[in-house]
């Protein structure tokens, strides 16, 4: 009787979940308020440690450690893996260039396209930056098991993929299913 019943609860414990309705104990708007405060909390070392001693903006810190970690890529593809806007992909790129952290050269074959990696500078400041960011990581998560740390980086994949989803027609579902209504006149 007790296998039978391990088997059931095993067969329930693997079968599809049907959506339901959000039912937890805090609202949709409770938990993105907690992942905007995540985001917020997650910047301070970087607002206090780093971006005045090394000159540095976020978004010029994420290229550089994308690209550091990459060895070479093109701007397009660092606003797809970062989830930065292409403008703002745009002016980091610009400024890293300015500070010689970082060389644009024109692909041969595609002129439109630019690939980038970084300079001498630009590497040695990646390297400088790397123990500061892995430290972050550590912290944030050594109060977690393996476990949920596999959780929630699957949960963060998962709506980060549900973000990025595209109609047919290449738009976001996200900003077209979330525009403001608009009153009729």
């Amino acid at each position: 009787m007790a296998r039978n019943t391990a088997v059931k609860i095993r067969a329930l414990a693997t079968a599809p979940i049907a959506q339901a309705p959000f039912i937890a104990s805090a609202s949709p708007a409770e938990v993105l308020r907690n992942i905007l405060k995540l985001h917020n909390r997650l910047l301070a070392p970087f607002s206090i440690h780093l971006e005045k001693r090394h000159r540095i903006s976020l978004n010029e810190f994420r290229l550089l450690m994308t690209i550091g970690g990459l060895g070479r890529t093109a701007s397009h593809e660092l606003a797809e893996l970062t989830g930065v806007n292409v403008m703002s992909v745009s002016r980091a790129v610009a400024t890293l260039q300015r500070q010689r952290r970082l060389e644009v050269t024109t692909d041969p074959n595609n002129r439109r396209r630019k690939t980038l990696r970084l300079t001498a500078t630009g590497r040695a400041l990646c390297d400088q930056l790397r123990p500061t960011t892995e430290k972050v990581a550590r912290y944030l998560f050594e109060a977690l098991r393996p476990d949920e740390i596999m959780a929630f980086d699957r949960f963060v994949r998962t709506v980060t993929e549900r973000l990025e989803a595209r109609d047919d027609e290449g738009r976001s579902l996200f900003v077209e299913r979330t525009r403001p209504d608009v009153p009729e006149r």
